[in-house]
């Protein structure tokens, strides 16, 4: 499937929706090869991502996550990007301890450093938090305290087989807007 939709996307012509979730689909299992990751990356941004692969995208990785239970009615993340093209500092994990100072619960999404010059995993090591927690330890301190990190490869271990790609070809593609 991924051969056709990069034949598809180099052609300019968008994927459906469905197609997206497929080809998604067989990234995150291993099907896809790190040359075929890195063609389909670097096509797709060239074209532009539009709303129904996003979703397509999005859903695809949300199958394959691994979630965690909050309990309060508005849980908000506030996964960065990366990639800013202007090697900003990490707002995104700064914005997490604002919005959790004003008592909203956050459970943030993020990743080392992959197309920018710092993560969110990098600022919260470089500050003294283990990353490899497991899932019920985010969750409980989600639920006590009232922000949690998820780091990345633990909760979207299937990810992993995009990483090397996302890193070797350095540019901003749909990976960043989906999360981390």
């Amino acid at each position: 499937m991924i051969t056709e939709a990069i034949k598809q996307i180099v052609q300019r012509q968008n994927l459906s929706e469905e197609a997206m979730t497929e080809v998604m689909t067989e990234i995150m299992s291993g099907e896809a090869s790190e040359a075929q990751i890195g063609a389909f990356m670097a096509a797709l941004a060239t074209k532009g991502e539009t709303f129904e692969e996003l979703a397509g995208a999005a859903r695809a990785m949300r199958r394959k996550a691994t979630r965690i239970h909050a309990g309060a009615a508005t849980v908000v993340d506030t996964c960065g990007t990366g990639g800013d093209g202007v090697h900003s500092f990490n707002i995104s994990t700064t914005a997490a301890f604002v919005v959790a100072g004003c008592g909203i619960t956050v459970a943030k999404h993020g990743n080392r450093s992959i197309s920018s010059k710092c993560g969110s995993a990098d600022v919260l090591e470089a500050l003294g938090m283990r990353l490899d927690v497991q899932p019920e330890v985010v969750e409980e301190a989600v639920n006590t305290v009232g922000i949690g990190f998820m780091f990345a490869p633990l909760f979207h271990g299937a990810m992993r087989y995009a990483a090397k790609p996302r890193k070797e070809v350095g540019i901003r593609s749909i990976f960043n807007m989906l999360g981390p």
